[in-house]
């Protein structure tokens, strides 16, 4: 097969901020499946904050991505040519294809895994609200917060991918939510459209004194995807016996020196309060329960989501820094190519 593959792969890793420097542009030849191997066409991005993680050379979750390799995100693809029995040209796949127009899946590793996604599905759909931001909020929220009709809760990172969906969870489970997020538009879409019972707006307001006065007497959940001063403010309003999930601290992701701690963190003592963190991956043998309940919430018009869609693979470090400052709301995609 003639003609060229286009691949961003990572140059060196970040010291602060993430950018195009850190990543290095190159056009290989399209590679050829061998045995039981397909060759498949990328079709969207995912980009997420836990890449900036993946960057890094420390023991984490997932090995880091190797210096000269293609970085990694969740895709989607289309099969181009199968050698396995399991695959046919044109199939729609999800896996970790990384940013690159073509890959090989089934050859092993990471980046060899391939789904086939299921008829009736929106593909871009699993890699967000079907997929492992959908999957992070419902576990996290459900499984961790455990949440009560009546709670309080609070939700940081409030109109991204996951916290946007944690929060109407929140809300269908009967509980009176608040998001924080950055600037007015964001929150009246989390207002308006996801119909969260209120938002702050960290960026112009000050978080503490909204809080205390939609929260007055406390939070029940507070379910965090930034971590730093607002993490801070939410642990000092907590109420007995309340949860926090740790998701995410964005906030620190690009930061030379990790942040101190949160300084009322001895609120969860006074408040016999928990705060635990989790990884989405453990709890992949139960994603089909999770998708069948989240489509149900979406066709039954409970649960919305947007998408932040950017096109051509040549922006992919730019839109991987969409993230950093605050500018997606909902998930952001990048669009390689169409399938046909």
């Amino acid at each position: 097969m003639g003609g060229s593959n286009r691949r961003w792969l990572l140059k060196e890793r970040p010291v602060g901020m993430v950018g195009e420097h850190n990543f290095e542009w190159q056009e290989a030849p399209i590679p050829e499946p061998g045995e039981g191997e397909a060759l498949v066409r990328v079709l969207y991005l995912s980009f997420d904050p836990a890449m900036r993680g993946w960057m890094e050379d420390r023991p984490s979750y997932l090995p880091p991505v190797a210096i000269g390799e293609p970085m990694r995100a969740g895709s989607v693809a289309q099969v181009v040519r199968s050698n396995r029995e399991d695959l046919a040209a044109g199939d729609l796949v999800e896996g970790m294809f990384g940013w690159q127009e073509y890959a090989i899946v089934g050859g092993g590793g990471m980046a060899g895994a391939a789904t086939r996604i299921p008829a009736g599905i929106e593909p871009r759909h699993t890699l967000g609200v079907l997929g492992i931001t959908g999957m992070t909020a419902y576990f996290g929220l459900l499984d961790l917060g455990k949440p009560q009709e009546g709670d309080v809760v609070l939700v940081s990172g409030a109109a991204g991918a996951t916290g946007s969906v944690a929060g109407q969870i929140a809300r269908i489970q009967g509980c009176r939510v608040i998001g924080v997020a950055g600037g007015p538009d964001k929150c009246r879409w989390l207002t308006e459209e996801a119909r969260f019972d209120a938002a702050i707006d960290y960026k112009n307001d000050d978080v503490a004194k909204r809080l205390r006065k939609l929260a007055p007497e406390g939070i029940d959940i507070y379910f965090d995807n930034v971590g730093g001063e607002i993490l801070e403010v939410a642990l000092g309003q907590i109420r007995q016996k309340a949860r926090v999930v740790l998701c995410g601290g964005i906030s620190g992701y690009n930061e030379a020196e990790p942040p101190p701690g949160p300084r009322t963190l001895m609120n969860l003592i006074i408040q016999r309060a928990r705060m635990e963190g989790f990884i989405v991956l453990d709890y992949i043998a139960r994603f089909g329960e999770a998708r069948e309940q989240l489509s149900k919430w979406l066709a039954a018009g409970e649960l919305v989501h947007k998408e932040d869609v950017q096109e051509g693979l040549e922006n992919a470090p730019a839109t991987f820094q969409r993230l950093f400052e605050g500018r997606n709301t909902g998930k952001q995609l990048l669009k390689v190519a169409d399938a046909v």
